[in-house]
């Protein structure tokens, strides 16, 4: 039987730097704290795993440069006990890293893409693992998986497809990018995706119409056409639309499932980072325990709360048993009348 989560794709090193003011162009601030931490899908989605059960296992798949930063990468790998034999150091790229200015309840992201630019489908040639669920993040951000493949579509499909075949359930998540890049490289990748975990943005780019208003305001009613909209795009068994206000999920033949988020003061957010990372851990261990739905995304909203309250992408995640208790006393908004 299988069992466990190989999680591959884009490993990062954040470089989160908190500064007193949000300057204007050519104006000054000051870096008053620095934090240097994991980041990217895979990593994020792993070590939040890592906290909620020690005991399932975890194996990483990706590409690091043969620099410090890859070092740090890894062994915060082997802290966590997480199997790291599918991990390759480049010897032509660095780490890739993100410096992350965060200040005044905004935030935003320098990248240098380093050695995941290199990942690609021959980096798992003869991977033999029995985890029931290959997870991929994040596609748009992946330079040799999101080249052209004349088959699949993309080089990422065939990975996909590849991993489908030998006995994986494929989970994937992608980064908002441009529309245009949305229109090549995701539709693709849908027909060999069992389970999509995206935010409403993506799920917007996905489908090209806005879950936004322009009040920022959620259209609520246009929530589980969007999500019949991926499936009849090709996502084969569920997929999942998360926002800040809760999340939408459908299976294939099902009913839609909301769960409203757990609240939060704004006041108690210390960072957002990887916050979507930490809600998709959540809802993946609660499929890979065959809970029911709605317990999964339950599970998702608590860990994407813990995230929140550390200023990491990762070092705010938590046992499942804390987050069992925290979802017996926390309040959750307001469930909208349109799901009453």
């Amino acid at each position: 039987m299988r069992n466990g989560i190989l999680a591959a794709g884009n490993w990062i090193l954040d470089k989160v730097k908190t500064i007193d003011r949000w300057p204007g162009e050519g104006n000054l601030c000051n870096i008053v704290g620095e934090t240097r931490a994991p980041g990217g899908g895979p990593c994020n989605l792993l070590f939040d795993l890592a906290a909620i059960d020690p005991d399932l296992p975890l194996y990483a798949a990706g590409r690091v440069g043969d620099d410090d930063d890859g070092n740090f990468l890894l062994n915060e790998l082997r802290r966590r006990h997480i199997d790291s034999r599918w991990m390759i150091r480049s010897r032509s790229a660095a780490t890739a890293y993100t410096d992350v200015m965060s200040g005044g309840g905004r935030r935003t992201f320098f990248h240098c893409r380093g050695a995941n630019a290199e990942f690609n489908p021959a980096d798992l040639d003869g991977v033999d693992l029995p985890a029931r669920f290959f997870y991929l993040g994040y596609l748009l951000l992946l330079d040799a998986l999101d080249t052209d493949d004349p088959e699949y579509g993309t080089a990422g499909s065939r990975l996909l497809a590849r991993m489908s075949e030998a006995g994986c359930r494929t989970v994937v998540d992608f980064v908002s990018e441009a529309p245009e890049k949305f229109r090549r490289i995701i539709p693709p990748a849908l027909p060999w995706t069992d389970i999509l975990i995206i935010n409403e943005i993506e799920a917007s780019h996905c489908l090209g119409r806005e879950l936004r208003r322009a009040d920022g305001s959620l259209d609520w009613a246009g929530l589980v056409p969007a999500a019949e909209g991926l499936l009849a795009a090709g996502v084969r068994q569920l997929a999942v639309i998360h926002f800040p206000e809760g999340a939408l999920a459908l299976e294939r033949g099902g009913t839609p499932v909301y769960a409203p988020s757990c609240r939060m003061e704004r006041s108690e957010i210390v960072g957002s980072t990887g916050a979507g990372d930490a809600f998709a851990a959540g809802v993946l261990y609660g499929l890979h325990e065959n809970l029911p739905l709605r317990e999964a995304l339950d599970l998702g909203s608590a860990s994407s709360r813990f995230n929140l309250l550390s200023p990491t992408a990762s070092d705010g995640a938590v046992s499942l048993a804390v987050m069992r208790n925290y979802l017996k006393e926390c309040e959750f908004t307001p469930l909208p009348e349109i799901f009453q």
